[in-house]
């Protein structure tokens, strides 16, 4: 899908900011300006990328500065620009505040460094090689809520949903029901393959049918191009057709490396970052079966490389 980098406005005083071509690290974020203040959703994987995007909306923030972000989820791309944003309100989930120091950039610095194999060291430096995690000081939530929050800003209300955990322990969608708006943070992946990194994979499935019944005009995404409620769709189909993939497999004795390889992603593998399947066979192995084990980072990282260069 193609789609154009930076600012976009998507209602009256709500815009997206979109960063192509959505694949690993490249997220999108959003800002809603209100009364003499604005709220920004989301930060960017790096501290020049956050800049980069601080410096285009800055024409849009004069007389109404950015006085809170709100982090949909705790991964790096939507986190590690915090630092740039002062002394300002920064709101999470509770379950997303907690996991947000499970991963810190030294975590992601440190990755490009480890020994995962030809194909994982591939891959690490594909897909993080773009990005500096070296200067980066973790910056947490300073508020958060366990289900919802309303955020008044005078022109606008955002109100905030707690749906995970599905992508990720503490997922939160942004809703502007004024101007038909719904920021999804990664619970979808417009045109690219989604990553399971938590579940329940039944959970993603409802946060998607929540953003329908939301009826917005406008989705965007936390990757890929704008859509609306519509746009929910071809993500719903890929996991259902994960699990009735991964169902039909259990009690065969594969491994879920295993598993994944021996899936025909049929038009599915024609997603951007399909790799990420290894991942996701890993997580519906897990619904299906609590006694399953995930695999850790390392070895995810390691069998994506696999996956991605020799399937």
């Amino acid at each position: 899908m193609t789609y154009e980098r930076g600012v976009t406005e998507v209602a009256n005083g709500v815009f997206a900011y979109l960063q192509p071509s959505g694949q690993w690290g490249y997220s999108n974020a959003g800002l809603v300006t209100g009364d003499g203040t604005s709220l920004l959703v989301d930060t960017l994987f790096d501290l020049r990328l956050t800049q980069q995007m601080l410096d285009d909306l800055a024409p849009l923030v004069t007389g109404r500065p950015i006085d809170a972000v709100v982090n949909t989820h705790a991964n790096g791309d939507h986190t590690y620009g915090n630092q740039l944003l002062g002394d300002v309100r920064i709101i999470a989930s509770e379950a997303a505040a907690r996991e947000m120091e499970e991963v810190p950039p030294a975590l992601l610095h440190a990755l490009k460094a480890m020994d995962l194999g030809e194909d994982g060291n591939r891959f690490i430096a594909d897909a993080f090689g773009p990005f500096r995690f070296d200067d980066i000081t973790p910056v947490p939530a300073n508020e958060t809520f366990a289900a919802t929050l309303d955020i008044d800003l005078g022109d606008h209300v955002v109100a905030l949903e707690m749906v995970g955990p599905a992508h990720t322990a503490g997922d939160v969608i942004a809703h502007i029901p004024d101007a038909g708006v719904v920021f999804t943070g990664d619970i979808l992946f417009n045109g690219g393959t989604p990553v399971i990194w938590a579940g329940p994979v039944a959970n993603w499935s409802a946060a998607c049918r929540r953003i329908r019944a939301l009826e917005p005009t406008v989705v965007v995404p936390g990757h890929g191009p704008l859509t609306d409620a519509d746009g929910m769709g071809d993500l719903e189909g890929y996991l259902d057709w994960l699990m009735a993939e991964v169902g039909a497999r259990m009690g065969s004795g594969m491994s879920a490396v295993d598993l994944a390889w021996d899936i025909d992603a049929g038009s599915y593998q024609d997603w951007s970052d399909a790799e990420r399947l290894v991942i996701n066979v890993d997580a519906a192995m897990a619904d299906l079966d609590p006694a399953h084990t995930r695999l850790d980072i390392r070895t995810g990282m390691a069998e994506m490389g696999r996956y991605k260069y020799r399937r």
